[in-house]
């Protein structure tokens, strides 16, 4: 099923699909004051996580036009290294996906499927890059970019840190930070000529010895055929754990390709 897939892969097939999202309108409400903070980048980065693996139990819930479905979730990490997600429906496991900085693979039960690929051909196919740094960001509650790295327009909206990407480039990114600590609120995606747009919120966050991690992620996406749903729920955490990572697709099943 598609909604497994989106919730094993949700940085990589929410990003930037082809067939997902609308561009976000701007809030008229919306209230810019002139001051900013210079810093706000550098404080960002200060919240960073320090780990080598990190445990994620998690809810999740899918919703679209035609549909709405519970799954938990099982996320493994190794820092930098890899990434592997289990989705469960009923205590079974109807799909897997293991990320690394140079492989995507995946395989789904309902339908007896699988990929096995690199980032380089999903991102021809989406439209736009991905690696495996914007995967791991977005499950930690991180900026899929590094601010560090590009030049944005910095205001005050609603009471939070608006950083907005200065390349006049068709998609367009903008970051909201909290002022008390810096941490991630919410980001967004968007290519406004081809109707494409994602926003990514965080919320409850939750103090670790590694550092502050949001146990809330709320995932929405806009297209003209309907609007795409998922909200993450972390369960349980736990840091710097020996972790395996078993994957292997079952014997029989169908690879997907991707043009």
């Amino acid at each position: 099923m598609k909604k497994y897939i989106v919730i094993l892969l949700v940085p990589v097939f929410m990003i930037s699909c082809k067939s997902k999202a609308v561009a976000v309108q701007n809030n008229t409400n919306e209230v810019v004051e002139a001051k900013t903070d210079k810093k706000a980048v550098e404080k960002h980065y200060e919240n960073k996580l320090d780990f080598s693996t990190l445990y994620i139990k998690a809810s999740a819930k899918y919703v679209d036009e035609k549909q709405s479905q519970n799954v938990t979730a099982e996320i493994k990490i190794e820092k930098d290294k890899q990434i592997l997600v289990s989705v469960r429906f009923l205590g079974i496991t109807m799909a897997k996906a293991l990320i690394t900085p140079n492989s995507v693979s995946y395989y789904e039960k309902i339908n007896s499927t699988y990929y096995d690929g690199d980032f380089t051909s999903l991102s021809k196919w989406l439209g736009t890059e991905l690696d495996y740094s914007k995967v791991q960001n977005l499950l930690v509650g991180e900026a899929l970019d590094d601010l560090r790295k590009g030049k944005y327009t910095q205001t005050i909206v609603e009471n939070l840190f608006r950083l907005e990407d200065e390349k006049d480039t068709k998609l367009k990114k903008t970051f909201f930070l909290e002022p008390e600590k810096y941490l991630l609120q919410k980001e967004q995606i968007s290519q406004p000529a081809e109707n494409r747009m994602l926003e990514i919120r965080y919320s409850d966050n939750k103090v670790f010895d590694q550092g502050t991690i949001p146990t809330t992620i709320e995932i929405n996406a806009v297209q003209p055929k309907g609007k795409t749903d998922i909200n993450l729920n972390y369960t349980n955490i736990s840091f710097n754990e020996e972790l395996s990572f078993p994957y292997s697709v079952p014997s029989g099943y169908k690879k997907v390709i991707i043009k």
